[in-house]
């Protein structure tokens, strides 16, 4: 397992184009998207500063990009070439295939939040009260990314090598951009804001309360969260099993 863990490493950093998209990015979008606002602009209905919601966003958008869309392609590739078969052959079990996915992803995760909160700290002023929050946030997104991780491994199994980049680029931008990756949900109509506040996005990038003043976690948030988890490595444990099983 910890052969294959360096092995899938070392294939995500040697992969420039991913790397640009899952790091560089989404602190070109926070700095096109925050544009010209600043610390007196804030979301409406909160105490928060756009810069501040954009950042956060940004980060989250980009831990997204790297364990969604990595794992989901390269897994059904991988299925489709033979790789996991040749695998299965080996002492490895299904949840060392699995985590090394997950260590790939998480490895072009934290660079792209660190550089997103340098960017959005350098041109945009933004600021948190203490300096422990700081790290605090950035383990908080990368936490939260493993739900998406199991997402993209959910999808590397369910689809073909034809047809997985366009099932997950659909699910990709349609949970973020309703989830409120790109735009506050309280700009949406009031239909959608609702379905917006039970996505795994949301309650993903819901978690700055706790990081501003007067805020505090939204246990609505930690519960969705977790559930989605529970649903999205279940769903993908079921379906390697039926892969296994087809093999």
């Amino acid at each position: 397992m910890k052969t294959l863990v360096k092995l899938e490493i070392a294939r995500t950093l040697r992969n420039r184009k991913f790397m640009f998209f899952t790091v560089i990015y989404p602190s070109v979008l926070f700095l096109m998207i925050a544009g010209s606002s600043d610390a007196h602009d804030h979301v409406p209905g909160t105490r928060l500063s756009m810069p501040l919601y954009y950042m956060v966003a940004m980060a989250s958008f980009g831990a997204l990009t790297a364990v969604l869309m990595g794992n989901s392609e390269r897994i059904a590739k991988e299925r489709e070439g033979g790789w996991t078969r040749q695998l299965r052959l080996t002492r490895l079990p299904g949840r060392g295939y699995v985590g090394a996915k997950i260590a790939a992803g998480a490895v072009a995760t934290l660079p792209s939040i660190v550089i997103v909160f340098v960017v959005a700290a350098v041109a945009k002023g933004v600021r948190l009260d203490a300096v422990w929050e700081w790290p605090a946030l950035t383990a908080v997104i990368w936490a939260g990314s493993l739900v998406f991780a199991a997402l993209g491994v959910a999808i590397g199994y369910l689809a073909s090598g034809d047809a997985v980049r366009p099932l997950t680029m659909i699910i990709y931008f349609g949970l973020s951009i309703l989830g409120g990756l790109w735009m506050p949900t309280t700009s949406y109509p009031r239909w959608l804001e609702n379905i917006g506040d039970y996505l795994p996005t949301h309650a993903y990038t819901d978690h700055r309360p706790p990081l501003v003043p007067g805020g505090a976690p939204h246990a609505k948030d930690v519960a969705l969260l977790i559930g989605y988890l529970v649903v999205f490595a279940g769903g993908a444990a079921w379906l390697y099993r039926k892969d296994t099983r087809k093999a």
